[in-house]
């Protein structure tokens, strides 16, 4: 199951750094010190989505068990 939830980790962190990144690059007032935000932003989208992938590789491993 660790092996199916790094590769979901690597597209769920993806998206969610992603998310993360456009947040602060289209609100005006964050935009200005996007340099200073950024990189905590996408390492952040990163860490909120290692739970998430545990979730689903789980749920993955369950329905393909049946």
């Amino acid at each position: 199951m660790f092996k199916i939830a790094a590769v979901v980790w690597i597209m769920i962190g993806t998206v969610f750094a992603g998310i993360s990144v456009m947040t602060i690059l289209s609100v005006p007032s964050l935009a200005d010190q996007a340099i200073r935000y950024i990189p905590p932003a996408a390492i952040g989208g990163f860490i909120v989505a290692i739970p998430i992938a545990f979730l689903v590789a789980r749920r993955m491993a369950r329905t393909a068990a049946r």
